[in-house]
């Protein structure tokens, strides 16, 4: 059997890109050795869905994600969860005062509807928080967070509406090349024929690569969530505390519309591996800490936690582009812990680069994202 397009991995990448390419008429196979859509990552997201970054290519993103998300069950019926319930990042420090509002120039530049605003505010958005100190902070009121598993599940059934074929408890062994170009690929089951094959493998791309003897710039990292039970709901925002402590960087959590508040913690220095065993140091480094923030969280009893993979390149931004190696092989891996938030914008400008129709803005996108671009720094606001 032969495709347009074939797709390595149905999580939050693979699957809105079969779902765009159908859209444009191709004819895509999705290969997941997962028994069904998200059952990878993407079941691992706390499902924060955030505009606000520093650099402009995620912004463009991330922005077109939100469109999506938030007129999904308008336009097509799916409930996924959306919860418009904005982005607040609370400052304590001098220092986190002068970059949050040295960002606001560009990121204001780039569409997004953000102001740094005084300690009052924040209160008002964060009921009961810790004042002692508190210097103000952003407040991003188009952001918000969905389901990760609905959300996928509803990009499924219309990419399988659109004509799409998914393939499950199957793994792909080998991308198959003739004279350095694709021409179809193995599975532990079968062959299939394409000229392009789309690696949307995540933490597992390395693996893939390897099949052709390139090298993908990808280092799996584990960060750990968690889930309270339900309560009333007394606040809609994502908390992001920036500062960081012993063991960690940023954690941040919201409320979602059951009520139950998720959080998740980045870890410094990083785990790296792909060990996704729960570790012990978790809930009390991390409990400790949103206490202290919001001390109304302290009788909230969790009801269970779990550790996922983020799939990192080394300047924190995602492989986006054909690789030049192999004719007909093209990256849409790297997502750095933000495959959800950036997956339903990325997997259009994919979608337009493989049919020969990308735009300005996609260009931009390229660009920034290439897998041949100098890696050096890292995002102000990661």
């Amino acid at each position: 059997m032969t495709y347009d397009v074939i797709i390595a991995g149905a999580g939050s990448v693979g699957v809105p890109t079969a779902m765009a390419l159908a859209e444009l008429g191709l004819k895509p196979l999705v290969v997941d050795m997962h028994p069904s859509p998200g059952q990878g990552e993407n079941k691992h997201a706390i499902g924060g869905i955030r505009a606000t970054h520093s650099e402009p290519a995620k912004i463009l993103t991330c922005r077109r994600s939100l469109e999506i998300f938030s007129t999904w069950q308008l336009l097509h019926g799916d409930d996924i969860e959306w919860l418009k319930g904005g982005y607040v990042f609370p400052v304590y420090r001098p220092d986190d005062v002068q970059m949050l509002k040295g960002l606001l120039a560009v990121q204001k530049k780039f569409g997004l509807n953000i102001d740094f605003v005084g300690p009052q505010a924040i209160q008002k958005s964060i009921p009961g928080i810790n004042p002692q100190g508190l210097r103000g902070g952003t407040i991003s009121i188009d952001d918000g967070s969905i389901s990760p598993l609905l959300a996928v599940n509803a990009f499924y059934r219309r990419a399988l509406k659109l004509g799409a074929e998914f393939h499950f408890n199957e793994k792909i062994t080998e991308i198959l090349c003739r004279k350095d170009k694709v021409v179809g690929i193995a599975t532990d089951k079968t062959r299939y024929g394409t000229a392009v094959v789309i690696d949307a493998a995540g933490p597992f791309s390395p693996e893939l690569g390897k099949t052709v003897n390139i090298d993908i710039p990808i280092t799996p990292d584990s960060h750990e969530g968690a889930i309270t039970e339900p309560v009333a709901p007394f606040f809609k925002c994502m908390v992001v505390d920036i500062r960081p402590a012993a063991g960690s960087k940023n954690y941040y959590f919201y409320q979602n519309k059951q009520g139950q508040v998720i959080f998740c913690i980045t870890p410094d220095p990083p785990i790296i591996g792909k060990d996704k065993r729960e570790t012990s140091q978790f809930l009390p480094q991390v409990c400790a800490r949103m206490v202290n923030l919001l001390p109304r969280l302290k009788n909230l009893r969790v009801r269970r936690t779990w550790r996922g993979l983020n799939p990192m390149t080394p300047d924190g931004s995602p492989l986006i582009g054909w690789n030049r190696q192999i004719k007909g092989l093209f990256h849409a891996t790297g997502m750095c812990g933000q495959g959800l938030m950036l997956a339903p914008g990325i997997a259009e400008t994919v979608a337009r680069s493989v049919a020969g129709s990308a735009n300005e803005t996609d260009e931009l996108i390229l660009k920034k994202f290439s897998p041949y671009r100098e890696f050096s720094g890292e995002e102000a606001l990661k």
